[in-house]
């Protein structure tokens, strides 16, 4: 079966260079997953790890991969992800 989702949450995963136009992301993507999730930037590992854990608990209840990121998210502005 196809891959559904890529998640690479390290720092930076998915910048890329000149040979690696969209990096991880981009390849995850052209390799036939239906979608690639990937940080543009760097970010604290502590941070990463407690709105990745947000983001697949949104993601059980909410089969949408766009709102569960987009819950996480405001649940980490918000000071209701544990870290």
């Amino acid at each position: 079966p196809p891959v559904e989702l890529v998640v690479l949450s390290a720092c930076e995963m998915a910048v890329g260079d000149d040979t690696a136009e969209l990096g991880f992301a981009g390849f995850a993507v052209k390799a036939g997953a239906k979608s690639a999730l990937a940080s543009l930037w760097s970010v604290s590992d502590q941070s990463t790890a407690g709105l990745m854990a947000e983001f697949y608990e949104a993601l059980r209840q909410q089969p949408i991969k766009a709102a569960a990121l987009r819950q996480a998210q405001l649940d980490m502005l918000h000071d209701k992800v544990r870290i």
